[in-house]
């Protein structure tokens, strides 16, 4: 059992920046890959980006690509995102998720454990 705790969030002024984190505990963090999805009110929860165990595959959605960078530091345990240009539409509650297996899966379904989100807000 892997239990996720995102941290990191918070207010930013568009074309500001903030790294968020997702530190794991309680299993064999290394062997899992970790995504990173948000959900804005009032609509469904989507992809953002995932890392594979190693790092050395990560995966973006079109709407962050060349914005965002996700790494991970497995003797930490740790897995960030940082967010760079950010604009009011990347408003949204931020969650990381972790899975066995490859790292180039998008749906919410694939992941087997989440962590309780981090709020993120983008004034204009």
């Amino acid at each position: 059992q892997v239990q996720l705790v995102e941290s990191g969030g918070g207010l930013v002024q568009a074309g500001g920046s903030l790294r968020i984190s997702c530190v794991a505990s309680g299993g064999t963090f290394s062997r899992y890959s970790v995504g990173w999805f948000r959900q804005a009110p009032g609509k469904e929860r989507e992809f953002v980006t995932a890392i594979s165990w190693r790092g050395g595959s990560t995966y973006y959605a079109d709407s962050v690509k060349d914005r965002f960078t996700i790494s991970r530091d497995n003797a930490k345990n740790t897995v960030y995102l940082q967010m760079n240009s950010l604009k009011p539409e990347d408003t949204a509650v931020y969650y990381c998720a972790a899975r066995l297996g490859v790292a180039r899966r998008t749906a919410t379904y694939e992941y087997d454990y989440w962590g309780q989100g981090t709020q993120v807000t983008v004034s204009s």
